[in-house]
C-alpha cells in the first residue's frame, strides 16, 4: 500500500507538472502565433475567450466522466489529449484557424485540470493527511520550465511549430510513463479521518466503506449541496484576485509608481515565487491547524498585502505587498479543491470540476472586471475590488469545515488536530 501510493503520487507530480509546463509553453509562444495568425492585439484578447470556454466545457465533461469511468483512465487521455493540441496555436495561420486551435487546447487543458485534481484527492485520502498544495507548487514549476525551455527554443529560431510539436510529443511520452502508477478505482483506500485534512473517505482493507448521507452528497438522485457551491463561489472571488496578479501586477508597478519596464517585471515574479513557495510549505501547515485557517489567514494576508500595493509610494513596498499576496493565496484554492473532493467520494469529480470550472471562470473575469474600472478610478485604486473579495473569502472560511458549525462547537478544530495527530500516517 505505501509503495503503491508514492508512486501514484509520484504521477501525480508527473501530471501536474506536465499541466503547468504545456501551459507555459503557450504562453512563451503567443507573440510568434499572433504574428503568425496575423491578428491583432485585439482580436487575440478575443480569442483567448476560446480557450477559456473551452476549458470551461472540459471541466464540466471531465469531473462527471472521472466519477464514472475512475481517475486512472481519465487523467491519461486527457493529458494525451493537452499534450497532442498544444501544436495547433503554431501551425494557425489566420483567425478562425487560431480561434479553434484555441478552442481544442482549451478544452484539454481544462479536461487535464479537472482529472489530475480528482486523482489528487485519491491520493490524498489514501495519505490521510493534506498532499493536495504540493501537487499545485509543481505546477507552477512547470510554467517556470516551460519559460526556460521557451526562452532557449526561441533564441534559436526554431519555429513555434517545431517547438510546440516537440514539446506535445514529449507530453504524450509522460502521459504514457506515468499512467501506470495511478490509482485503481477499486484500490482499498484507507478510511479518511475527520482531521483537518477533510472529511471521511472510504474505508480500509476489510471494512466496510461508509456511504455520504442523504443531504451530503451528489450521487445519482441527489442535487448538488449548497457547500459546494459555496466552495465554488469562494474559488471565484480567490482565483479573480490570483487573476488580478497575473495580469495586472506588472502594468501597476510602471504606471503608477513610474517604475522602469525591467523592475515593473519583478512584480508578478515576486507574485509567482511567492505562490510556488507557500504551495510547498501549505500541506505540514494544512495538517497542523486545517484547512479553515489556511484559507482565512491566508485570504487576510493577501488582502493586507495588496492593500499595500494599494497605497504604495514606493517600489520596494508594492514588490513587499506582491509577495505578501501571493504568499497568501497561495494555499487556499488547493483547499477548496481538496474539500470539494473529499465531501462525497462518488462524486469527487464533479465537485472537483463545479469547484475549478467556477474558479476558473473567476479568473478569466479579473482582466475584465479591472479594465472598465479603470476608466473610472486608477488602476493601485481599482485594486480594492479583489482586496474586499479577499476580506469576504476570510470570513466566510468556515464553510470548509467537515461538519456544519453547530455540530463542531467552539472547540472543534483543537479537537480535530489531536485526533489526527494519534494517527499514524498511511505513507511517508
Amino acid at each position: 500500500m505505501k509503495r503503491t501510493l508514492r508512486l501514484a503520487r509520484l504521477a501525480t507530480f508527473a501530471y501536474f507538472g506536465l499541466n503547468g509546463f504545456l501551459m507555459g509553453m503557450w504562453v512563451v509562444h503567443i507573440p510568434v502565433v499572433e504574428d503568425r495568425a496575423g491578428v491583432s492585439h485585439a482580436v487575440l484578447g478575443w480569442l483567448l475567450l476560446l480557450l477559456g470556454g473551452g476549458a470551461f466545457a472540459g471541466m464540466r465533461l471531465t469531473g462527471p466522466l472521472a466519477d464514472r469511468l475512475g481517475a486512472r483512465v481519465v487523467v491519461p487521455l486527457s493529458a494525451a489529449l493537452c499534450s497532442a493540441s498544444l501544436v495547433l496555436p503554431g501551425l494557425a495561420e489566420g483567425t478562425w484557424t487560431l480561434g479553434a486551435a484555441l478552442l481544442v487546447f482549451g478544452f484539454g487543458n481544462g479536461c487535464l485540470d479537472v482529472a489530475m485534481n480528482t486523482h489528487a484527492v485519491q491520493v490524498e485520502r489514501g495519505y490521510r493527511r493534506p498532499v493536495m498544495s504540493a501537487f499545485h507548487a509543481v505546477f507552477s514549476v512547470g510554467g517556470v520550465l516551460a519559460a526556460l525551455v521557451g526562452a532557449r527554443t526561441l533564441s534559436w529560431d526554431w519555429s513555434a511549430a517545431a517547438t510546440l510539436a516537440g514539446m506535445g510529443a514529449a507530453g504524450l511520452l509522460v502521459a504514457a510513463l506515468a499512467a501506470p502508477a495511478l490509482l485503481r478505482p477499486e484500490l482499498p483506500e484507507r478510511p479518511e479521518l475527520p482531521g483537518p485534512a477533510g472529511p471521511a473517505g472510504p474505508a480500509g482493507p476489510g471494512e466496510e466503506t461508509p456511504r455520504p448521507s442523504a443531504g451530503s452528497g451528489t450521487g445519482a438522485g441527489r442535487g448538488t449541496p449548497a457547500r459546494i457551491w459555496a466552495l465554488a463561489a469562494l474559488a471565484l472571488m480567490l482565483m479573480l484576485a490570483e487573476g488580478v496578479a497575473n495580469d495586472w501586477s506588472t502594468l501597476a508597478l510602471q504606471d503608477v509608481l513610474g517604475a522602469p519596464a525591467a523592475t515593473a517585471a519583478l512584480a508578478y515574479g515576486a507574485f509567482a515565487t511567492a505562490m510556488t513557495v507557500g504551495r510547498l510549505l501549505t500541506d505540514r501547515v494544512a495538517a497542523r491547524f486545517g484547512p479553515v485557517a489556511i484559507v482565512r489567514y491566508g485570504a487576510l494576508l493577501a488582502a493586507v498585502g495588496l492593500s499595500a500595493v494599494v497605497v504604495s509610494p514606493w517600489i520596494p513596498l508594492a514588490l513587499a505587498g506582491w509577495t505578501v499576496f501571493g504568499l497568501g493565496l497561495s494555499g487556499c484554492v488547493p483547499q477548496l479543491f481538496s474539500a470539494a473532493g473529499h465531501a462525497d467520494p462518488e462524486a469527487a469529480g464533479a465537485n472537483v470540476s463545479r469547484v475549478a470550472g467556477l474558479g476558473y471562470l473567476g479568473m478569466l473575469a479579473g482582466p475584465a472586471v479591472i479594465g472598465p474600472l479603470t476608466h473610472l478610478v486608477p488602476l493601485n485604486v481599482a485594486f480594492l475590488l479583489p482586496v474586499a473579495l479577499c476580506a469576504v473569502a476570510a470570513g466566510v472560511a468556515g464553510i470548509l469545515r467537515s461538519e456544519p458549525p453547530a455540530a463542531a462547537g467552539g472547540g472543534a478544530p483543537a479537537r480535530e488536530r489531536a485526533e489526527t495527530r494519534k494517527v499514524p500516517e498511511a505513507a511517508d
